[in-house]
């Protein structure tokens, strides 16, 4: 497999960034916390039509490929940006799957949809990731997906990552579909949401690597560079080479779904888990190197590692995906989380 990137993909990432760098600045972040949702932000995005890349051409969309959306992920994750596009792409892809015949909202970005990771408890879908700002919610309940617009939008729940996350009630709810071929559908979908946090993983502990190599570099000791010592070289090392890791996998894993190939879903469930663990060891590591400037939450190595807990957790952790990834490998044991 050749990873490099196309002209085409260079422009994409480029057109991401330049934006993000503008709408989402470390002090953009924090204006929009505790929610995590930034509408000046959003509507700037607007422009590049996120969601109507993300959905074949049929449908009324641009046919981005999963390869060229994981890479948008990684932009959102450098710049830890306050905007629910991942969510709204995978819903949007679902509902395209499905054949819903209002796609246009969600494809001028008027509308943002999400779908919840977690089968209904009680009547409830709980930690609905961009919750408590959806304008259209898509939850599993059983063997039927259920549509529902909440009015007014559930509260927030409180979170370490600065996620718009919110239990939602599932009252006046819509059928969009049902059966064998509706499940798999959806089981699609968190596959995409999986591997496409995985992505936004990936840049976000690239940034935080960024940020304890420079501090490593201007920070002296002993009349050199605190980087020349072997306790922060050797660990900014390994965490460099995880980060290698996990984009591989990443790339592996929207090849594959781009190839239609079975092994699609596990390998979403494997660079989710292993992504998920590298942003966990690069924060840790990038607050180490900061010493007490990593600690304070007014540095913006806080951002990252907070976020790097907190996006990961919406799903569960690590073992949860590669629970995931043996059900499917395993289909005797459980597949949601």
């Amino acid at each position: 497999m050749d990873f490099a990137l196309s002209s085409d993909q260079e422009l994409l990432v480029e057109s991401f960034d330049a934006l993000l760098s503008k709408q989402s600045r470390p002090e953009d972040v924090r204006a929009a916390e505790p929610l995590g949702f930034d509408a000046a932000a959003w509507r700037s995005l607007r422009k590049l039509e996120p969601a109507a890349m993300a959905v074949p051409e049929d449908s009324g969309g641009w046919g981005a490929a999963m390869g060229d959306l994981s890479l948008i992920a990684e932009s959102l994750g450098r710049h830890c940006a306050p905007v629910p596009v991942i969510e709204t792409q995978v819903t949007a892809r679902l509902l395209a799957r499905l054949n819903y015949d209002n796609l246009d909202p969600l494809l001028s970005g008027g509308e943002i949809a999400t779908t919840a990771l977690h089968r209904p408890v009680a009547g409830t879908a709980r930690l609905v990731p961009a919750g408590a700002v959806a304008n259209l919610i898509l939850v599993r309940d059983g063997g039927q997906l259920r549509a529902l617009r909440p009015n007014p939008a559930p509260p927030q729940v409180p979170n370490l990552g600065s996620v718009p996350l919110a239990d939602v009630p599932l009252r006046e709810t819509e059928t969009l579909a049902s059966g064998p071929d509706a499940v798999a559908a959806f089981e699609t979908a968190i596959d995409e949401w999986l591997l496409l946090t995985a992505s936004a993983l990936v840049g976000l502990s690239a940034s935080a690597l960024r940020l304890a190599v420079d501090y490593a570099k201007e920070r002296t000791a002993f009349g050199k560079p605190i980087g020349a010592f072997q306790g922060i070289a050797h660990r900014l090392a390994d965490v460099a080479t995880g980060i290698d890791g996990a984009r591989v996998l990443v790339h592996e894993a929207a090849w594959s779904a781009d190839e239609g190939l079975p092994e699609a879903p596990e390998r979403a469930g494997m660079a989710f888990g292993f992504a998920s663990d590298v942003a966990r060891q690069a924060t840790y590591w990038g607050v180490h190197t900061l010493g007490g400037y990593g600690v304070m939450l007014e540095h913006d190595a806080q951002l990252y590692f907070r976020r790097a807990r907190g996006w990961a957790g919406v799903y569960g952790d690590a073992e949860a995906a590669y629970r995931r990834v043996a059900a499917y490998r395993y289909p005797r044991a459980e597949v949601s989380a």
